[in-house]
């Protein structure tokens, strides 16, 4: 494992402009939400977009969440589900490189923006890794997603939904490769969404590459869309014309880690290289363009 577990032992609340908390990853060198809204992330970039709450009348629903973390946007899943289907049964696995950030955000009492029962589960899957009830069976899985996820897809584990929600490409580039996000796919049901908060032109060329179509979700507390991607084009709300563009630019051109195994300086500077030999049109053309209509 090439991604190294540093465990800060105390993870000290940051306040967001909902009224909802996040943490900082030293580590990683940025919030773990937008400034907007935790809260507000949680449901809008991920629950709202994904089709969960469509999906929770299913005695079954299946959710794969990619960077745990704080365990708000499962936190956030589970509420809207058992809202709509009380009986609907989750079956959560989640990843997580570092296993001390959802002890802390259960710590911190970070989880009480949301039910009682649901805050229990949460709080016993950060310290137990597993939970087993009439209706949540759910999974924390540790370490670096690169491994674990190999270890998903090798359960043959299909998600209704993925949630995508790791650090930004300049700062984790090593999970938004072409070769993870085929991974990715790999784990997806064929009806299935995933949905991620990044707009990013990298990530989204990976999850074409990958064999997913894409498409734009709503801003949410700020300008930028997300992106929601699935094996059919059907239903999926359209990238706008300045964002098809952005995917013929440079800044297209995605991260590549063929071992799954590299550090983050080896992907970014063979994305570099790439890009200095690419046809593409140069990135800052794009943004002239667009900044003077």
């Amino acid at each position: 494992m090439n991604v190294s577990l540093q465990h800060s032992p105390d993870f000290a609340p940051q306040p967001t402009a909902d009224g909802s908390f996040t943490f900082f990853s030293t580590q990683f060198n940025e919030a773990f939400h937008s400034q907007f809204g935790a809260r507000q992330e949680a449901e809008g970039k991920f629950v709202q977009p994904s089709g969960l709450v469509a999906r929770a009348r299913k005695p079954t629903l299946r959710l794969l969440d990619i960077c745990y973390g704080m365990g708000y946007n499962t936190a956030a899943a589970l509420e809207a589900v058992w809202e709509v289907n009380p009986a609907c049964c989750v079956e959560l696995i989640a990843l997580e490189l570092d296993g001390a950030v959802p002890k802390a955000a259960v710590s911190h009492h970070l989880l009480n923006l949301w039910s009682g029962p649901v805050q229990e589960v949460l709080s016993q899957l950060a310290h137990e890794l597993r939970v087993k009830t009439d209706r949540l069976h759910a999974q924390l899985w540790v370490g670096d997603a690169r491994q674990t996820l190999s270890q998903v897809r090798s359960a043959g584990f299909l998600a209704d939904a993925v949630f995508l929600d790791p650090f930004s490409p300049p700062h984790c580039p090593q999970l938004w490769t072409v070769e993870f996000l085929k991974l990715v796919a790999q784990c997806l049901q064929a009806e299935g969404q995933l949905v991620t908060y990044s707009c990013a032109a990298a990530g989204r060329s990976a999850l074409l590459k990958a064999g997913l179509h894409i498409g734009a979700t709503p801003a949410v507390g700020r300008r930028s869309t997300g992106t929601i991607a699935s094996f059919s084009q059907a239903g999926l709300p359209p990238l706008s014309l300045q964002a098809q563009e952005h995917l013929l630019t440079r800044a297209a051109v995605p991260y590549r880690d063929p071992s799954l195994g590299d550090r983050a300086e080896v992907i970014v500077q063979r994305r570099i290289l790439e890009q200095q030999t690419s046809t593409l049109e140069p990135t800052a053309l794009w943004k002239k363009r667009w900044t003077n209509r």
